[in-house]
């Protein structure tokens, strides 16, 4: 609209000039040479607009052929450029949508088509193209080259960190993300991977400034940011408790002014009053935080605020924080644990049990255990609550990442978060262990009937008997025996087996000699013979060698092996497992980092 207007305004005011003209008649006379040219106005103005446009178009000509050759090249260059940012543009789609070949394709044809040096986004999809491919090491050296960029380095900073992340170089992953911070203070990713950089050196006074860039960027809210910020202060006051109770003190107590349900906070401004003689200032601090959270570490602070206290005094104490927590489990263990310590035993007994009536747990039943053990020496009654201790709930530990601690820290030890320990009880138990010996035995699937101990055997001569039916019984580690002829039972008898005793693997016993009668001399009773080996079944196991070697003496397997490898190709074979040849030559051991450090 704007443009219609613009175009309408200089033709109106022309076709007003050109009325005006017309409606004032005159003439124009120009003398030159002597010659007098003598036209009307109007058609002196026209001739003179007439002039100026021929001018004009003569000035656009001329121009346009001088600098045609630069305008050709300029419309092929911007056309070449249009279509690299188109194959640009696919690439990215494609390495978005995880189709590699598309993507290299596509980045090769913008390579041709871009300049690399002038436009960014090719490197991008070079690399992202190799991550693509699997060519990790590539891409790495592809981002590592970002680096020398200004425009281009925390974008190359970002896949180094993200590619030490997925290997799990996490010295290498923090190096990246402190230079990142240095750069560009603002970026999640890298303040929160300082942070945790700083935090596990120990350096407190950093990470608690980083804590505030991070709510200045507004990378974090305010709760976050002075939750963060109690953790530090309760880590650096622990570390300064022993040299320095004064500077402790402050940097506890800022803690807990900021996150005043953060136990380890309370206990640690509490110990460093107690440390300082400040002992009704401590004690105030861990009985608001009682009342808050009953923890048993609040009441063992609590408890033991003076050395010098008599174990009554510290009976005394226990019972004031049940006054200010009644009803609760850890009320009532901690006056148990201290009348145990004072030898009130009746009061230690029936705080437990009430503890126990409040909430099952195992340090109840490890609590009457002690009780019991110590009272009465009935360790007949320590074993029955100590069973009862193994079957109960478990008790509450610190807990991050499925790590159990004895005491609380600022970071966890299997991913490095800051403040990931969590006061709550482990994951029950999943199954139990079954101890080795007769039970293991009784569990294994592949393990035949158990075999009679020699002496118990008759000590008549053991004769063949007639082929009896096999049960079936499958053996893991069959032997091979050879099957007697069917064609001559009776003529020819087979030789019975040797009984095999099933003793420990440390003692062997022999076996008594074996008679084998003549057919004349074959008794009319026939006494408990040994279980025979059908004939003709190819897969009937030999059950004395076989379970001894199996159930009995471990060592005993040797001979076996060498006999299964020959033998047929439906018998289970063992083939050895090759030690590990170690590090090859000129092969770098996995523990040295893949990653340069700049």
């Amino acid at each position: 609209m704007i443009r219609i207007l613009f175009f309408l305004v200089p033709v109106f005011i022309l076709g007003f000039a050109f009325a005006w003209l017309a409606d004032r008649p005159g003439d124009l006379t120009l003398t030159f040479g002597g010659y007098q040219i003598q036209v009307s106005l109007l058609v002196a103005a026209i001739l003179i607009i007439a002039v100026v446009a021929a001018a004009m178009i003569l000035w656009w000509l001329v121009k346009s052929i001088v600098t045609s050759p630069h305008t050709i090249s300029r419309h092929f260059r911007t056309r070449r450029r249009d279509r690299g940012y188109e194959a640009l543009s696919m690439g990215m789609i494609a390495a978005g949508a995880g189709d590699p070949a598309l993507a290299r394709r596509k980045k090769k044809e913008a390579l041709k088509l871009l300049s690399s040096d002038r436009e960014p986004l090719v490197h991008l999809l070079d690399a992202q193209a190799s991550l693509l491919e699997g060519d990790h090491p590539g891409a790495r050296q592809k981002f590592e080259a970002m680096l020398d960029k200004p425009e281009m380095k925390l974008l190359g900073l970002r896949g180094l960190y993200l590619e030490a992340e997925r290997v799990g170089d996490r010295q290498a992953a923090r190096h990246y993300a402190e230079r990142a911070v240095e750069t560009a203070p603002q970026l999640a990713w890298a303040s929160g991977a300082a942070l945790e950089e700083k935090s596990e050196a120990g350096d407190w006074d950093a990470a608690l400034r980083l804590v505030d860039t991070q709510k200045s960027t507004q990378q974090i809210d305010r709760e976050t940011a002075e939750r963060r910020k109690a953790v530090l202060l309760t880590a650096k006051a622990t570390e300064l408790l022993d040299a320095e109770p004064v500077q402790a003190k402050n940097a506890a107590l800022e803690a807990h002014r900021l996150a005043p349900d953060l136990v380890p906070a309370a206990i640690v401004a509490a110990k460093a009053l107690f440390r300082l003689d400040d002992l009704r200032k401590g004690a105030k601090i861990l009985e608001a935080g009682w009342k808050r959270n009953a923890h048993p570490e609040i009441a063992d602070a609590y408890v033991n605020a003076r050395l010098g206290d008599s174990t009554l005094d510290r009976l005394t104490r226990a019972r004031k924080l049940q006054t200010l927590k009644q009803n609760n489990p850890e009320s009532a263990l901690a006056v148990a644990r201290a009348a145990l310590a004072a030898g009130d035993y009746k009061l230690a007994r029936a705080q437990a049990e009430a503890a126990i009536r409040q909430e099952p747990r195992e340090g109840a039943y490890l609590l009457l255990a002690d009780i019991e053990e110590t009272e009465t020496g009935d360790q007949g009654r320590v074993r029955q609550w100590l069973g009862k201790a193994v079957r109960a709930p478990r008790d509450p530990v610190w807990i991050a990442d499925g790590y159990v601690s004895d005491h609380w820290a600022p970071l966890s030890p299997v991913t490095g978060r800051l403040d990931a320990f969590e006061w709550r009880a482990p994951v029950e138990r999943l199954g139990q262990v079954i101890e080795a010996g007769d039970e293991a035995l009784a569990i294994t699937p592949t393990l035949p009937a158990p075999i009679e101990h020699e002496e118990h055997r008759p000590s008549k001569p053991v004769v063949a008997a007639e082929p009896e039916p096999v049960e079936d019984i499958i053996v893991e580690e069959p032997m091979k025996t050879a099957p007697e002829p069917a064609s001559e039972p009776e003529t020819k008898p087979a030789k019975a087996e040797a009984p095999v005793v099933v003793s420990e693997p440390v003692a062997t016993v022999e076996p008594d000699p074996v008679i084998e009668p003549t057919p004349s001399e074959k008794p009319a009773s026939k006494p408990e013979p040994a279980r025979p080996v059908a004939a003709n079944d190819a897969k009937a196991p030999a059950p004395v060698a076989a379970l001894a070697s199996t159930a009995a003496e471990p060592a005993a397997s040797a001979p076996l092996d060498a006999e299964m490898i020959e033998d047929e190709t439906d018998r289970p074979t063992r083939m050895p497992i090759p030690d590990d040849p170690g590090v090859e030559e000129g092969e770098k051991p996995v523990t040295e980092s893949r990653f340069r450090l700049f």
